[in-house]
């Protein structure tokens, strides 16, 4: 596949995986699917925006610009017709890396907020009472949190959504990282005059 092909191809997977991480941040503000009373209430990991920015903004930028790798004009660089395609894969690499910041933040903060498990009502005191996520082996303790209503499997639900879409889009993104390093060095098999002129890498 070339280089710019398998660009385009990441790109229009992680926009939508974006977008479903924005979302699923959006709805932890919502606990339990209710409108809760007080800030204070909302889970404070929920409050960093990990979906929101991490793996949702954060991603928008390299995704665009994944998209964008098909259409660069690759001709006419500096006398070397390939060079302006190198240069534009060469500038993935970079917007690779933002996104793998961003899906790495949205990652180990929704590692954390499963481990420490959600806040919740608990004898008229909001609190977080699992420890070091042993509510996630055992359910049973899923009844110490009296409200918001279903808000463990609530929590549990979208941050591990977070986690598993972060992990994808920090793999996409990682993907590109050494696709953008073969474009550098060889150029897209569909520009003009890459490697040696022969159009093929």
């Amino acid at each position: 596949m070339c280089t710019g092909d398998c660009a385009k191809c990441l790109g229009v997977t992680l926009i939508p995986l974006a977008v479903l991480c924005t979302l699923a941040n959006i709805l932890l503000f919502f606990p339990g699917g209710k409108v809760v009373e007080s800030n204070d209430h909302i889970t404070d990991e929920v409050w960093y925006f990990g979906g929101i920015i991490g793996s949702g903004v954060l991603m928008i930028f390299p995704a665009l610009v994944f998209l964008g790798l098909k259409n660069n004009d690759c001709c006419g660089c500096c006398g070397n017709e390939s060079c302006g395609k190198r240069f534009a894969m060469f500038s993935s690499i970079i917007f690779a890396a933002v996104g793998l910041v961003g899906a790495g933040y949205c990652f180990v903060l929704s590692a954390f907020a499963l481990n420490k498990g959600p806040k919740c009502n608990m004898n008229n005191t909001w609190t977080y009472p699992f420890l070091n996520g042993n509510y996630l082996s055992d359910n049973s303790l899923w009844s110490q949190c009296q409200s918001p209503v279903d808000i463990v499997p609530w929590n549990l639900t979208l941050f591990s959504l977070l986690l598993v879409m972060s992990g994808i889009q920090a793999a996409l993104c990682a993907i590109q990282v050494v696709n953008g390093l073969l474009g550098t060095l060889c150029g897209d098999c569909k520009c003009c005059g890459c490697c040696g002129g022969d159009g093929a890498v």
